[in-house]
């Protein structure tokens, strides 16, 4: 009795029991099933969060291979290089063909202008009218009048009729002047203003003209100062009209982009390979071990990626496997890169080292190998890591419902203790009452 809050004191001097005390103590001992349910529950939702974040870590290095992978990615990508920056730089596309080129720039495209007399802000001026036109098109006529003589009324009625240049006004120390900036630069934009009758007077400050080059010796005109198709998969940017000097073009591979994708594959499989190895207990010590340390799939998970990782080709010229491009496996499985190699083997054997993740016959390169490796990990619905990931998800949805059902019994269970126990502690209050009148009924029966 005494593991209840039970004794030989409390049945006598009618202070009865602690029900709830009692109840708490007989459904702790019943949950014993529950808690292992628990423990089960606590360690799916550790071994669900440890998959999630490798799945997260493998489309982050996907991210990595599809870099790799991508014929117009990173190992495509073009480097244009300018002697003279100041004057010229370039841009380029993956389709550029690599080579150098020449180019002078001799004037650079300019955008046309006009602009009036200075007049007192906001004062009226003499109505009547003039003509605007630009480029080769129709002169367009603008009628000075009452609704709009003074130079912020003009400027506004101009843009409202979508001719072709933006109005706006200037002011400094002498007054207010309208000016007229063409929308369309070089030669189609050059505005003319004729036939004017109003009372301001126009000024061209500003002719539009093509800009003008050479490239590789054949004279090129251009409305605006880039220039896109001139170079096929080039934009040239011209930045300064430098009529007697050659600008050297050398338009090349990107080395150092293509470096750096691969940087940073082995960057984030060394994250993904060092994760899995810290699932796994290490010295003997099980303490370390990660949620994840008995499932045997994530040991299945690193052997596909290592084997991915040592991917092999034959001929191209010897650069067959990463090894031979500078990028060594530890002892762990993680991978360490030779910078210096990796960079002479870019700068003398491009082509190859190119090949070698992008090859498609005859067999896949390294970059598409991987890629089929880790879409048959990570598929959405066959994938390793999303069988477990849905295994996981069932698992603790049926200890959930254990624990719930376990839940609902005990809420009755608890009831019927309270009420069992309530009449057990009614007694036992009442127990002296009735020791009395037993007592009395004695003593009576004594006397008489």
């Amino acid at each position: 009795m005494s593991t209840i809050n039970l004794n030989t004191t409390t049945a006598t001097n009618g202070a009865g029991i602690d029900v709830t005390s009692v109840v708490d103590q007989i459904l702790y001992a019943e949950r014993a099933p529950e808690r292992l349910w628990q423990q089960q529950q606590t360690a799916l939702k550790a071994e669900g969060a440890a998959f999630s974040d490798l799945r997260t870590n493998l489309g982050t290095l996907n991210d990595a291979v599809i870099a790799l992978k991508d014929i117009l990615g990173a190992l495509a990508a073009k480097l244009v290089e300018s002697s003279k920056p100041e004057i010229l730089n370039a841009s380029a596309q993956p389709s550029a063909m690599p080579g150098v080129h020449v180019v002078t720039v001799g004037n650079l495209a300019t955008t046309s202008s006009y602009y009036t007399d200075a007049v007192t802000s906001n004062a009226a001026f003499a109505g009547g009218k003039f003509e605007i036109k630009v480029g080769a098109g129709a002169a367009q006529t603008i009628t000075v009048d009452s609704t709009n003589n003074t130079v912020s009324t003009l400027a506004g009625s101009i843009n409202n009729q979508n001719l072709g240049v933006t109005a706006s006004v200037i002011r400094d120390a002498n007054g207010a002047r309208l000016a007229l900036v063409s929308k369309t630069s070089g030669d189609p934009g050059d505005i003319t203003v004729s036939g004017n009758t109003s009372g301001l007077n126009f000024y061209k400050s500003v002719t539009g003209k093509n800009a003008s080059l050479t490239l590789d010796g054949i004279s090129l005109s251009s409305t605006t100062n880039t220039l896109a198709g001139a170079l096929e998969g080039v934009t040239l940017n011209l930045a300064t009209a430098a009529p007697d000097t050659e600008v050297l073009l050398t338009i090349g591979s990107d080395q150092k982009g293509a470096e750096q994708a691969v940087q940073d594959f082995v960057s984030r499989y060394n994250s993904v390979i060092s994760a899995i190895n810290g699932q796994f207990a290490t010295g003997g010590n099980a303490s370390t071990a990660g949620p994840l340390a008995s499932n045997g799939s994530l040991r299945s998970l690193e052997m596909r990626l290592l084997s991915a990782a040592t991917h092999s080709m034959s001929g191209n010229n010897g650069f067959v496997n990463l090894a031979s491009l500078g990028i060594n496996m530890a002892n762990d499985g993680t991978l360490t890169v030779d910078a210096t190699k990796l960079h002479n083997v870019t700068s003398t054997h491009f082509a190859e080292f190119q090949n070698f993740f992008q090859s498609l016959t005859p067999t896949a390169g390294f970059a598409q190998s991987f890629s089929n490796t880790l879409k048959s990990l990570t598929d959405s619905t066959t994938g390793l890591v999303s069988l477990n990931l849905q295994e996981n998800a069932s698992k603790q949805s049926v200890v959930a419902k254990q624990i719930s059902e376990f839940e609902d019994r005990l809420v009755a269970r608890q009831k019927e203790l309270i009420a069992q126990y309530s009449r057990v502690d009614m007694m036992l209050r009442q127990l002296p009452v009735l020791q009395s009148q037993i007592s009395s009924q004695l003593d009576s029966l004594k006397k008489s």
